[in-house]
């Protein structure tokens, strides 16, 4: 069976932690899937580890962890794949895949000018 794992930065502010809660409901309903979790880079207990560990108890067999990131960087680019490469020594069964950031995406840009409009005193919103 396939997982998926939303893996987000983290803050120390623990009430943001809601916005990616409200995020991975979306998703599920979405994908029609609650073999689906959450879990952040940092300042959480709710860790890389943990979001992994909790889709193999659910009877995930390969994961897709999709970084709720803007941009590639250090993290991205080393902190995540060393962390994932070595969660596996102990789990060799278990394939992941690492997925893309967020980046250059249309529908990003899309709710940017949403926003801009809402400034504006815009009544149109696309995206409501």
């Amino acid at each position: 069976m396939t997982g998926i794992l939303i893996l987000a930065h983290g803050s120390r502010q623990k009430e943001t932690e809601n916005t990616l809660l409200k995020i991975l409901e979306l998703v599920k309903a979405e994908l029609k899937s609650d073999l689906i979790q959450h879990a952040f880079l940092q300042f959480s207990n709710n860790n890389l580890e943990k979001g992994l560990k909790r889709l193999i108890d659910q009877g995930a067999t390969q994961i897709q962890v999709i970084p709720y990131f803007l941009f590639d960087g250090v993290h991205i680019l080393e902190d995540i794949p060393a962390e994932i490469k070595e969660f596996l020594k102990a789990y060799p069964d278990v394939k992941i895949d690492f997925g893309q950031t967020l980046g250059a995406d249309q529908r990003l840009a899309q709710i940017l000018v949403d926003r801009v409009r809402i400034l504006n005193g815009e009544d149109k919103c696309v995206l409501e």
